[in-house]
């Protein structure tokens, strides 16, 4: 059986720019991409840590080192330049693989960039110390 689960996630990123224009998609720092190992044409889920909107899309590669977190095309009406969102990226993974599974969360300082690098454990035997964010 397959099991979706968290593969990677970047937390309390700073949207920077919102383009209704745009053709759709999430632009996001290339660093942050790397570090959580979302890829380009990935689909993430966007939480809205400040209106508690949510939606899917697709990411495209940002300038490493630029901070970016961009919402483009319809998106931009849910969500706000100086939001704080999270990123969702998800797998199946097959349920023998769930205790060897590691998701990578990346968690961001104001200008976005990382500030604490996680690995979250799927396995049930291993703890997992989740750290409190401060504003």
């Amino acid at each position: 059986m397959l099991k979706k689960v968290l593969t990677g996630k970047i937390h309390h990123a700073t949207v920077t720019q919102c383009n209704l224009d745009y053709v759709g998609s999430v632009t996001v720092d290339e660093d942050l991409l790397r570090a959580a190992g979302i890829r380009a044409n990935e689909f993430v889920q966007i939480a809205d840590m400040d209106n508690g909107s949510r939606l899917e899309t697709y990411v495209i590669k940002g300038p490493a080192g630029s901070g970016i977190i961009g919402i483009n095309g319809a998106a931009a009406h849910l969500i706000s330049q100086g939001d704080r969102v999270i990123l969702f990226a998800t797998g199946l993974i097959d349920e023998q693989e769930l205790d060897a599974h590691r998701s990578q969360v990346v968690i961001c300082d104001a200008q976005n960039r990382i500030a604490q690098e996680l690995s979250y454990p799927s396995s049930l035997d291993e703890d997992l110390d989740i750290p409190q964010l401060s504003e």
